[in-house]
C-alpha cells in the first residue's frame, strides 16, 4: 500500500479499532483451548471484541498455528487488517547458536549476520514476523544476568554487532523476502546500567555518559534500519523509560530520526504505577502515549482508558492516530496486507528447521566464540593422551542458555557424545548434577583422574542461573563444583577446565587449572564445537567482549574507564592513589583477551604521519608474526586515547579491529585508517566533536598488551 492508502484505511477505523491496534496479547488469547486463557492473562479484563482485534500477537509457535491465528484474526477484523506475530528470537529459533555475549566474543560480524539470517529464516517459515532482537544494552556488571544478551562492554563493538544483527534479520527487501523478519532493538535505554547489577533496578547517570557510552549501540541499529524499538524497565534521570517523553520524543524521534514503532516491554506501562510516577492505570496510559509508546505489551491501560482520556480532553486523539498509523506502516513494510500469511509454510518448516546446513553454521560459529583463557601446554590434546572426562558438564545438554524459546535440549550435542569415538578417553557414568554431586560420582572421577594423563573437568552454570531475573551477588561457580575441582586437581595436576556459563565469572578458585576454556552457552552444537577446540582440529580465536574480574569486589571493572586525578599507574607503591588495598585494579582477563594455539608477536607500529588536520586521514600499520607451527586467526585491535579533553576521557577506547589470518611462521600487516571522526566524543554541551591535541594510538591483541605511538590532531 502507498502511505495515502494507509491514511485512508486509518480514516475508516473507529477510535476503538485504532486503540485495539495498540494492544499486544499472548498467543494463548487466541488458543482454541479455554484452559490456556486463564492465569495472569485473565486479569486484563478485556472484551472479546478487543481481544479479537488486538493489533499484534506475542509467542505464536509453528506455521500451522500462525496461519490459523492470522485467518481467525482477519475474519473477525471488520477491515480485514492482519495481525503481526512477534516473539523473542534472540540467538536462534530451533537451531540455537551461542548466546549474544559469546557472539560478541567472536569479534566476527559476518558470523553475527549469519546467525541472524538463519534465525530469521527458521522463524519466518514458522510464521513469525518480528523478533525482539538485537539487545544492544551496554553491560559492565556481570552480576546482572542479562549480560548474556548483550555483546559486551564496549560501545564501538556493540554498535558494529547491532548493525550486523539487523542486516541479518531484515535483509534488503523485508516486504518481499519472506525468509526475513523485522528487528526490534532493545531496551531503550541504558537497561544495562542497573545499579548493583540488579534486574529492573534504577539507572542513574549523566546525559553525557548516556549519549557517549550507552546510546551508540541503539543508534547504530536504527541507522541499519531496525523497524521497532522496545522500551526498558529502568528510569532515566528519575523518569521510567516507558513514560519518558524526552527519551522517546526528543532523543529517539528528533535526534535519531526514528519513525518506526515503539513497543513497551512486558507490562512496562502498568509498572509506571509501582515506579511512583502514575497514580493508576489511567495516568499510566496518559504518560506512555504522550511519551510516544505505540504498542502496549500485555497490560490493558490503553484499552481501558485512552478513549476516556481523549473524551476528557487530557490527551489529543492525534496521539492515537500517529501510533496506529505507525503500526499499519509496519504491517505494510512486512508486506502483510498483500501476504497476511507471509512466510508461514509447514512444508518449508519441516525442511528448514534444524537442517544440516544450520547445525553446521551453529557449530562453526560456536567454535569462533570459545575463548581460551589459560593454557600451560596441555592443549590441544594429543592422540596419545589418556584423557579423563569428568564433571557435571560432560553429559549435560543444558547448553542452550536463556532465551532459547524453541530450542530443544534433547537435540543438543553433549561433550560426552562428541568424545564418544575418541580413543584413550574415559568418562564418569555416576549421577552428577551442578549442585549436589553424589559421593559415587566424586569417587569415580577421582579414580579416573588418577589413571589419566590429562583431565577435562567440565563445569559451569545451569541455564536458569543467568538471563532475565537472574542477578547474583556471587559470580563464582557453585561451591560443590569448586570442591570437586580441588579434589580432582589434588590427584592429577594436569587439569583443563571447560565452562558453560552466561556471564563473566570470578575464577580465582580455578587458579590450579593448567587450561581454561570459556565455552559460554554454545547452543545446539555445543559438544562438537568444544571437542574440536580441545582436540586441536580448530584453533581457538575467541576474544572477550566483556572483562572477567579478579573478584566480584572489583565490579564493575571494564577496560575503558575514565582516568582519575590520582591514577594508580602514576605511583603504584603509594597509598593515596586510586586502588584497592586488598586486590588489583585490573581485570583478571581483560576485554579483547584470548589465547590461541598460535603465538602472535606484534612489531613495527608505524603511522603515515604524526600529525593530521581535521579533513585528512592517516594510516596506522602494524606487523603481526605467527611465531608458531600452527596457522591461526588473530583479532588485531585499535585503541585511541585523547590525552587532553574538555571533559575527562577514558584511558583507552576501541576504535577498530580486524580478523587477520596468519599462517604458521609468517607475518601479515594490519592497517587502520584514522580520521577526525574517530577522535570525536560527547562534550559537556552534548555535542559529539573533536579537540585538537595529542592522542595515544595503541594496537595489539587485547586491551592490555599494546604497542603505542602518539599522533596530533591540528586545528
Amino acid at each position: 500500500m502507498e502511505k495515502t492508502q494507509l491514511k485512508e484505511l486509518l480514516a475508516q477505523m473507529t477510535l476503538q479499532e485504532k486503540i485495539d491496534q495498540l494492544l499486544q496479547l499472548m498467543a494463548a488469547f487466541y488458543s482454541e483451548k479455554a484452559e490456556e486463557k486463564t492465569g495472569p492473562m485473565s486479569d486484563l479484563d478485556l472484551s472479546e471484541e478487543t481481544i479479537r482485534n488486538a493489533g499484534s500477537t506475542l509467542g505464536v509457535s509453528g506455521a500451522k498455528e500462525a496461519i490459523r491465528v492470522q485467518k481467525s484474526y482477519m475474519a473477525n477484523n471488520r477491515l480485514h487488517i492482519p495481525t503481526i506475530l512477534m516473539a523473542d528470537i534472540i540467538h536462534g529459533f530451533r537451531t540455537i547458536f551461542p548466546i549474544p555475549l559469546a557472539l560478541g566474543a567472536t569479534w566476527d560480524l559476518q558470523a553475527a549476520e549469519e546467525m541472524a539470517r538463519i534465525s530469521a529464516k527458521e522463524a519466518a517459515v514458522s510464521g513469525l514476523h518480528v523478533t525482539f532482537s538485537p539487545m544492544v544494552d551496554l553491560v559492565r556488571d556481570p552480576r546482572w544476568g542479562r549480560v548474556l544478551e548483550s555483546t559486551g562492554e564496549d560501545p564501538f563493538l556493540n554498535s558494529r554487532f547491532a548493525e550486523a544483527f539487523v542486516k541479518g534479520y531484515q535483509g534488503e527487501d523485508l516486504a518481499h523476502d519472506f525468509q526475513r523478519v523485522a528487528a526490534c532493538v532493545k531496551h531503550f535505554a541504558a537497561y544495562g546500567g542497573a545499579i548493583g547489577g540488579r534486574d529492573y533496578n534504577t539507572v542513574n547517570m549523566s546525559e553525557r555518559q548516556l549519549r557517549e557510552q550507552y546510546l551508540p549501540g541503539y543508534q547504530a541499529a536504527l541507522a541499519a534500519g531496525a523497524k521497532l524499538v522496545m522500551t526498558s524497565f529502568n528510569t532515566i534521570d528519575g523518569i521510567p523509560a516507558t513514560g519518558n517523553k524526552w527519551l522517546f520524543r526528543d532523543v529517539l524521534r528528533k535526534d535519531f530520526g526514528f519513525d518506526g514503532v515503539v513497543i513497551s516491554d512486558w507490562g512496562a506501562i502498568k509498572e509506571l504505577i509501582p515506579h511512583g510516577v502514575a497514580e493508576n492505570e489511567k495516568e499510566a496510559a496518559a504518560l506512555a502515549i504522550t511519551a510516544g509508546v505505540d504498542i502496549e505489551m500485555m497490560t490493558s491501560c490503553y484499552s481501558h482508558y485512552l478513549e476516556e482520556l481523549i473524551t476528557e480532553g487530557r490527551i489529543d486523539a492525534a496521539l492515537v492516530d500517529e501510533a496506529a498509523l505507525r503500526i499499519l506502516e509496519l504491517k505494510n513494510d512486512l508486506g502483510l496486507f498483500e501476504n497476511p500469511y507471509r512466510g508461514a509454510d509447514e512444508e518449508a518448516e519441516a525442511a528448514v528447521i534444524l537442517c544440516d546446513e544450520h547445525r553446521r553454521a551453529a557449530r562453526e560459529i560456536a567454535e569462533k566464540a570459545v575463548v581460551l583463557l589459560k593454557n600451560e601446554g596441555l592443549l590441544p590434546l594429543q592422540p596419545k593422551d589418556k584423557v579423563a572426562l569428568v564433571g557435571p558438564g560432560v553429559y549435560s545438554k543444558d547448553v542452550l542458555g536463556a532465551w532459547s524459546w524453541q530450542g530443544q535440549k534433547d537435540e543438543a550435542v553433549s561433550l560426552a557424545e562428541a568424545f564418544a569415538d575418541r580413543e584413550n578417553t574415559t568418562m564418569g557414568t555416576a549421577l552428577f548434577d551442578y549442585f549436589e554431586p553424589s559421593e559415587k560420582a566424586v569417587a569415580e572421577a577421582i579414580a579416573l583422574a588418577k589413571a589419566a594423563d590429562k583431565v577435562i573437568v567440565a563445569l559451569g552454570e545451569s541455564d536458569w542461573m543467568s538471563g532475565e531475573a537472574a542477578s547474583v551477588t556471587d559470580i563464582r561457580l557453585p561451591q560443590a563444583q569448586l570442591a570437586f575441582f580441588q579434589a580432582v586437581a589434588a590427584v592429577n595436576p594436569n587439569v583443563i577446565v571447560t565452562l558453560y556459563n552466561g556471564r563473566p565469572l570470578d575464577l580465582r578458585d580455578l587458579d590450579a587449572a593448567k587450561g581454561i576454556l570459556e565455552a559460554w552457552f554454545p547452543g545446539t552444537e555445543a559438544g562438537h564445537a568444544l571437542s574440536n577446540i580441545l582436540e586441536g582440529s580448530v584453533n581457538p580465536s575467541g576474544r572477550l567482549s566483556m572483562s572477567f574480574p579478579e573478584s566480584v569486589g572489583q565490579v564493575p571493572v571494564y577496560y575503558n574507564s575514565d582516568n582519575t586525578g590520582r591514577p594508580y599507574e602514576s605511583a603504584p607503591d603509594e597509598k593515596y592513589v586510586s586502588k584497592y588495598l586488598d586486590g588489583s585494579n585490573y581485570a583478571k582477563y581483560p576485554f579483547g583477551f584470548g589465547l590461541s594455539y598460535s603465538h602472535f608477536v606484534y612489531s613495527d607500529l608505524t603511522v603515515t604521519s604524526a600529525t593530521m588536520a581535521a579533513d585528512e586521514t592517516i594510516c596506522a600499520t602494524v606487523t603481526v608474526r605467527n611465531d608458531s607451527q600452527t596457522d591461526g586467526v588473530e583479532t588485531v585491535q585499535l585503541y585511541i586515547r585523547d590525552l587532553v579533553g574538555e571533559v575527562v576521557r577514558p584511558v583507552k577506547e576501541l576504535k577498530g579491529f580486524q580478523k587477520l589470518t596468519v599462517p604458521a611462521g609468517e607475518s601479515r600487516q594490519a592497517e587502520f585508517v584514522i580520521n577526525e571522526e574517530l577522535l570525536r566524543y560527547v562534550h559537556s554541551n552534548q555535542k559529539r566533536t573533536s579537540d585538537p591535541g595529542e592522542f595515544e594510538l595503541m594496537i595489539g591483541g587485547n586491551s592490555r598488551d599494546l604497542l603505542t605511538t602518539v599522533i596530533v590532531l591540528t586545528k
